[in-house]
């Protein structure tokens, strides 16, 4: 409620709602905003992710005003990871994180093609772009394409092999809310209505 106060106060109108990714540690609320506000649910269409509004695909651009928001397909952390581009502003998800990046062992996740994503992709986009992760287990908000390139510890100076070493070797545990928050979050957080 709070977030929505401020929104009416700044006399904007929440239009769209962007999941970078089918979460598996929470329940979004995508829905739930859709359901108050009217605001559309964009999701990658990879995601599994039916009941959202509209399916991202690679290079799909978001109005914004006069300007747009730009989808840029992240897969690795999980198949439908969609990274967000505004300007110089680059909201990542878990693909890309502060000096780190999403697992890889659940959701199709995908060591390489994370690999692959983040350095083809999120890391020619110019120096000095903002990266803005979905979480960060230190308290930190935002880093910008040149510190990752040289300090993530998970990707500086890593060969893709090397990479995909280290990814397979995290022996994360499996979420705590994974069998609840993936059914969830592929209904966009809203359970289904109930039939008859």
């Amino acid at each position: 409620d709070h977030y929505l106060d401020l929104v009416k106060s700044l006399g904007f109108k929440l239009t769209y709602s962007l999941e970078t990714h089918v979460h598996a540690d929470h329940i979004t609320g995508g829905g739930m905003l859709r359901q108050m506000t009217q605001a559309q649910t964009a999701v990658g269409q990879q995601c599994g992710a039916e009941t959202a509004d509209i399916q991202l695909k690679d290079g799909d651009k978001i109005p914004l005003g006069n300007e747009f928001i730009q989808a840029i397909h992240t897969p690795g952390h999980t198949a439908g990871s969609i990274s967000f581009l505004w300007r110089d502003r680059l909201m990542t998800g878990d693909a890309l994180l502060i000096n780190g990046c999403g697992r890889t062992d659940f959701q199709s996740g995908d060591a390489g093609q994370l690999y692959d994503c983040i350095t083809q992709k999120l890391f020619t986009l110019a120096d000095d772009t903002l990266v803005y992760p979905g979480h960060d287990y230190n308290g930190r908000r935002v880093s910008n394409i040149a510190q990752e390139k040289a300090s993530n510890a998970r990707l500086a100076g890593k060969s893709r092999d090397e990479f995909i070493e280290i990814m397979n070797n995290l022996n994360l545990p499996k979420p705590r809310l994974i069998d609840i928050a993936v059914p969830a979050n592929r209904m966009c957080g809203v359970p289904e209505p109930q039939q008859g």
